[in-house]
């Protein structure tokens, strides 16, 4: 190992492996907190809200305000959630794109000569802080309905620090497995894979050294990518061997039913949102959520997209019947959160910071994203409806979240600064 690093070190800054605790490594056997650790959990969906009955009356704001119909299966919870009004992200132009800049607040087009560009996930930056000593720095959960979903571009709703998309895991069975699921291969013959993989990141890294000399700019700054990617990988593999001999947590719940879709996987991925929270397995999870399965789990005889463009009758009916369905689920998920016991006789819920929402209103206005926040994770002033000033950048919320759980953030995508109105 030691020999290796010598090896890296030589290769040049670009790759240079710093210490793992740069990374925010920390050695296994390091001494538990007393306080139970921050979590941050991202539920994004796609083609919006019923414009009309989803948002409650911008007249009532404050403590003083009154659930709209959408929302209203979250009663029991009203005092421990805010709904935001009056942001959005200013360069988003696509109208079915329900989650690929929900987080990022990027601009597709800043990158002179491209058309599409993105940024980190406000989840990606919540992980660098709050991912050091867990298996999984963060859980992406995905669902094979997405592309009857509007979400638009990426694996996930999360992006990583160059943003590039990362990969979600689409059914519950998945997930399950990737939490909790001892792996079956010798610990031998994993530690031998991860050996070879490095190996052959030592032949790769020496090819690319080879051709670095007298390259054009625009080939340099391809390469600087492609060893990012490389130094990404190393840090994958230091997690890895990190957890190699350490056995997964005992699932707090059983393996799901193959199958699962619509309401019934929604609700399954929640449950595994809450275990993989209580097992401390992970602290940040997004879940970029389906909607045409949703809709035909509940006999919702409506394409989704004909759904999002509702006109009074039938379909706006179906958006209607979605709305306070997601909500009931939500609700569902709270109670859970609430019910979930910490160590110091706290809740889950205390400690955990909720966000749920999409990149789009409604049809297809891309103004006013619904947006509700709930637990106690980042310390935010909950029971409120908040009304901010039109086209307030979604990113500053993103930036308040973030600040609030500690994360060192100044900016994040398009933010103009953190929203005093949140903090409790």
């Amino acid at each position: 190992m030691e020999k290796r690093r010598q090896f890296l070190r030589r290769t040049g800054s670009l790759i240079a492996l710093p210490a793992l605790e740069s990374f925010g490594f920390r050695a296994f056997a390091a001494p538990k907190a007393t306080t139970p650790p921050k979590r941050m959990v991202f539920l994004g969906f796609g083609w919006g809200v019923t414009n009309e009955t989803w948002f409650p009356d911008v007249k009532q704001t404050g403590a003083d305000w009154q659930l709209s119909p959408g929302l209203q299966p979250l009663a029991r919870h009203q005092k421990d959630i805010t709904v935001v009004q009056g942001c959005s992200n200013k360069f988003s132009n696509e109208a079915h794109w329900g989650s690929t800049f929900w987080l990022t607040g990027a601009n597709r087009y800043s990158e002179p000569g491209q058309s599409f560009h993105n940024s980190v996930s406000a989840d990606q930056v919540a992980a660098a802080h709050l991912g050091a000593d867990t298996r999984f720095a963060s859980i992406q959960l995905n669902s094979a309905d997405v592309p009857n979903s509007g979400h638009g571009p990426g694996l996930s709703l999360a992006w990583d620090m160059r943003g590039k998309p990362m990969s979600g895991l689409e059914t519950p069975v998945a997930a399950f497995h990737r939490l909790f699921s001892d792996e079956s291969t010798p610990l031998s013959e994993r530690q031998a894979q991860l050996a070879q993989k490095r190996s052959v990141l030592d032949a790769v890294l020496e090819d690319a050294k080879s051709v670095q000399k007298g390259l054009t700019k625009t080939d340099t700054d391809k390469l600087d990518e492609y060893f990012q990617s490389i130094r990404d990988i190393e840090v994958r593999l230091g997690k890895d061997e990190q957890w190699l001999s350490v056995p997964k947590s005992n699932a707090q719940i059983a393996e799901p039913k193959p199958g699962l879709a619509g309401k019934d996987e929604i609700e399954m991925m929640y449950a595994l949102i809450v275990a993989a929270l209580q097992t401390d397995t992970t602290r940040v999870l997004t879940y970029r959520q389906p909607v045409g399965a949703l809709l035909q789990s509940l006999g919702l005889k409506v394409a989704p997209h004909d759904m999002s463009h509702y006109t009074t009758g039938p379909r706006m009916e179906a958006s209607q019947t979605r709305d306070t369905t997601q909500s009931q689920l939500l609700a569902g998920l709270i109670d859970k959160l609430k019910a979930t016991k910490e160590t110091d006789g706290s809740t889950l819920f205390d400690h955990t910071c909720l966000a749920y929402g999409s990149n789009i209103r409604s049809v297809h206005f891309l103004d006013n994203c619904p947006t509700v926040l709930t637990g106690g994770g980042a310390g935010i002033k909950l029971g409120q409806h908040l009304v901010l000033s039109k086209d307030t950048p979604l990113a500053n919320v993103w930036l308040t979240l973030l600040q609030g759980i500690g994360a060192n953030a100044d900016r994040h995508g398009d933010s103009t600064g953190a929203i005093s109105q949140l903090r409790a």
